[in-house]
Formats: structure tokens, sequence, C-alpha cells
């Protein structure tokens, strides 16, 4: 008589947590992983510097050619005015160094002078400006007018600048009036007006009694037109 098999178990036992593991699927190379990696890099790279020269391309390429300088003359307004002190080399060399940072500025050059009225009237013309390669002009020519202010505590604002300029000018003209406080408590009011072209920008001061005492913004815009044409000198 043959024996029956043992019956089988109605579930399985369930596997020991204590077991030992299965064992672990084969290690894929990871040199093509790397490769991959790698090459992505590079093209980041490539590209991320392509982007970098054709934005500096487009930045230079928004400059103005350089086609002319100002010159601190010994004479401005047709001999109205005489040259008294040029600070270019101090004040004007500040401004360029300060103005070095700025987005909407190349290859700058700072110039200042103060000049004397030529019939012996008391006060002073000061022109303060760079010249250059400028772009924004509009925007730049607000700047350096506030920035007459702002950058001096002695100096306050009663008229706010607005635009004066003259009919037929090349470019536009800005002026407002200010009042300056000196440490003996001596205060002068006076204009101001300033130009921005793609190759200059000036603020000239109207410092004389003349100008104190009249407060003439059309006047000090078309000395300012004047002052900018006997300043400006053709690059060859």
């Amino acid at each position: 008589m043959s024996i029956p098999p043992a019956p089988q178990p109605l579930y399985q036992t369930p596997p020991s947590p204590w077991s030992a593991p299965p064992p672990a699927p084969p290690r894929r190379s990871r040199i093509g992983l790397i490769a991959a990696i790698a090459g992505g890099v590079v093209l980041l790279i490539v590209a991320l510097a392509a982007t970098m020269v054709l934005v500096g391309m487009g930045v230079e390429n928004s400059f103005p050619p350089a086609d002319s300088s100002l010159t601190v003359r010994p004479e401005l307004v047709d001999g109205r005015f005489t040259l008294n002190r040029d600070d270019s080399s101090t004040l004007g060399l500040t401004m360029q160094n300060s103005w070095r940072r700025s987005w909407d500025a190349e290859d700058i050059h700072g110039i200042a002078a103060t000049y004397k009225p030529e019939d012996g009237e008391r006060g002073s013309l000061v022109v303060t400006g760079m010249y250059g390669r400028f772009k924004n002009t509009d925007r730049m020519r607000a700047h350096v007018l506030a920035d007459n202010a702002s950058k001096n505590t002695q100096v306050t604002v009663l008229v706010k600048p607005q635009d004066d300029t003259p009919a037929g000018s090349p470019v536009h003209v800005s002026c407002d009036i200010v009042t300056r406080k000196w440490a003996d408590g001596t205060t002068l009011s006076y204009p101001v007006c300033a130009w921005a072209d793609g190759n200059s920008w000036a603020r000239v001061a109207d410092m004389t009694r003349s100008g104190s005492v009249n407060l003439d913004l059309k006047a000090t815009a078309k000395i300012t037109l004047e002052v900018r044409t006997e300043m400006r000198t053709p690059i060859k």
C-alpha cells in the first residue's frame, strides 16, 4: 500500500523579518550618466557665454560714436565770461570716477570750471559736466539737475526742473532755481540749466548778480546753449 502525500498547509508562512534580504540587482554603470551630466553643463556654459556676448554687443552698439568732446575755454559766451578757475583735475576727476558705474555712460571725462563776468559784475558762472558716450539723455538731463541738490545739503530747490528749450535748439535744455546757503549764513538763489546729448552733458549755474536777481530761466537756457556750442570740440 502506498503512503499518501502529506497535506499542504492552508496558508503560507510569512518570511521572518530576520531572514536574509534578497540579492540586490546588479549596479548599472554610471559612466553614461556622468557623461550626460557633463555634456549638459558644457552646453549650458556655452549658451551663457553666447548670451553674454550678444548682450555685450547690444549694450556697446546702443552707445553713439564719440564725435566731440568738451574743452574748458579761456572765455565763454562771446567773451562775456573769462576763466577764473579750472577744477577739471580735481572735481572733474571725482565726477568721472563716480560716473564710471553708470550703465548710461562710456569713455567718460569730467570737466569743471568757474568763470567771472568780464564787465566786473559780481558772482560767477559755474560749468560742470562730462564728455564721452551717453544714452538715455532725457533721463540723464533730469538726473544731473536733481543731483545738484541731492548731494549738497546746502542747496535746496525752489523751482522744480522744467523744459526751457529755446526754439530751434538741437538738444533739450532743462532748468530749475535753487538756493544755496554758506557757512557764514549768506544765501543766494540762482538759476541752473543742463543739457545732455550723445557725447556730452553739462550743468550751467548762473550765480552772477544779474542771474540771481532776475532768475530768468529762459535767459539761462540760452546761455547754456552758447556754452555748449563754444565748449564742444570735434574729434578728428
